[in-house]
């Protein structure tokens, strides 16, 4: 059983809709494991988004903790640092849950180098192994002016540096085929910027279930901040490009 720590800010209608994804695959089985704490750093009232998702995580039973970040922030006399006092209140408040795994889902805020090395912890970045770094915007961004082939997703391990840590899995898809070609041919920018990102974004909630999967049913693990598979190698991720496009495939039909 694979306990997993999940820590959003619950700021919108997609994080209810990945939790919800999550443990439709932990009740079927797929998932071999439970979410043994979600963690916010929001706190109840202050948000009708974030209290959404907490109404959410309670109808699962699932001990909820949270912190306010900007609360803290501003409560402190000197914020030099205030990152690092913020994590050290966090892991005090989910030690107790003792999670092999904590996943970071739509969690606003840059973990930071103490908290990232005491956990396994694991985050989706919308760009292919080795791809742009930065935001969902900067990496389209960059695709097109770099007259990318390929476009895709990869979870990776949260390290001190962003977006740069082990990649845990990850899928691909071309960019230069249908339906993409038409726009490169106009050089439609702003079109190829929308379409890639609507074809990226369908792959992010199975990617995040597929490697959920693939840690609990041990076809790959984390070790000493190393990715292996099941012999015990060092593999540079797993590649979930097939299964992400036969689940895609699955649910036009």
């Amino acid at each position: 059983m694979l306990n997993i720590g999940w820590f959003s800010t619950g700021r919108d209608k997609a994080a209810r809709q990945l939790l919800q994804a999550v443990q439709e695959c932990i009740s079927t089985g797929d998932i071999k494991g439970e979410i043994n704490f979600v963690f916010s750093n929001r706190e109840p009232g202050q948000s009708q988004e974030s209290d959404l998702f907490f109404d959410l995580v309670r109808s699962y039973n699932i001990p909820l903790a949270y912190f306010s970040h900007s609360k803290f922030k501003a409560s402190i006399e000197s914020r030099v640092n205030w990152r690092l006092k913020y994590d050290t209140e966090v892991t005090r408040r989910i030690e107790k849950f003792s999670p092999d795994l904590c996943v970071l889902a739509g969690y606003m805020l840059i973990i930071g180098k103490e908290l990232c090395q005491k956990y396994n912890m694991i985050n989706l970045h919308p760009a292919a192994p080795g791809g742009p770094v930065g935001s969902w915007q900067e990496v389209t961004w960059k695709l097109i002016k770099n007259k990318a082939e390929e476009a895709g997703a990869m979870i990776h391990l949260v390290t001190p540096e962003l977006d740069r840590g082990p990649v845990v899995s990850y899928c691909l898809f071309p960019i230069k085929r249908k339906p993409f070609n038409q726009y490169w041919q106009k050089e439609d920018q702003e079109m190829l910027f929308k379409l890639i990102r609507q074809h990226e974004l369908a792959r992010e909630f199975p990617l995040i279930t597929s490697t959920l999967k693939a840690l609990s049913q041990g076809k790959i693990a984390i070790q000493s901040g190393r990715i292996i598979d099941t012999q015990g190698n060092t593999i540079q991720g797993y590649n979930l490009t097939g299964e992400i496009n036969q689940a895609l495939k699955a649910n036009l039909t």
